[in-house]
């Protein structure tokens, strides 16, 4: 694992929680959200992405209650992203897959039931063909077709150019990212 690449809360009232990371901790809300959630992004980071927050649902259990809803590791390239996907399906951990564009997406459970995410980042020089118009933002996740497209050695991101998702919402017609 290459370390963290963002954080998703169950959270008690989204806006309220909105106007919080927006106006005390400085992050900013990406235009291109969904009912009863958002993605945020702090301006100093290179990441598409940092924070996720989702309203949560008013009798849930643990994986709709107030709290950590997942928090998404990032691995260096689609062979390790591979390897993972086996590892995680051997051990009945594998919840799901999906592509979101400049993210390949593992999800799982540990053995208390707590969901995280493994990611491979698209890298930064093919982030913004991977996000043009038109490209769904979550579907599913072919990841033979993406050791195809992107090679199994690749290394993912590192999203070091901050200017890239000013690009990227130019080419997707918003102003943010994501």
């Amino acid at each position: 694992m290459r370390g963290i690449n963002h954080i998703v809360l169950f959270v008690a009232d989204l806006p309220r929680s909105l106007a919080f990371y927006e106006e005390v901790l400085g992050f900013t809300r990406l235009p291109e959200g969904f009912p009863g959630g958002a993605f945020l992004r702090h301006p100093e980071s290179a990441n598409d992405h940092d924070l996720g927050l989702f309203q949560a649902r008013a009798q849930a259990g643990p994986a709709g209650a107030v709290g950590l809803y997942h928090v998404a590791w990032e691995v260096a390239t689609l062979a390790e992203l591979a390897s993972m996907r086996t590892r995680l399906a051997e051990a009945g951990a594998l919840t799901g897959a999906s592509d979101h564009g400049s993210t390949k997406a593992l999800y799982a459970r540990d053995p208390d039931g707590i969901e995280f995410e493994v990611c491979w980042l698209v890298p930064d020089a093919q982030v913004e063909a991977a996000l043009a118009p038109g490209t769904a933002l979550t579907g599913p996740l072919d990841l033979a077709a993406e050791i195809e497209r992107y090679g199994a050695a690749t290394p993912g991101g590192p999203r070091e150019d901050r200017e890239l998702w000013a690009r990227v919402a130019a080419v997707r017609g918003t102003t943010g990212t994501k």
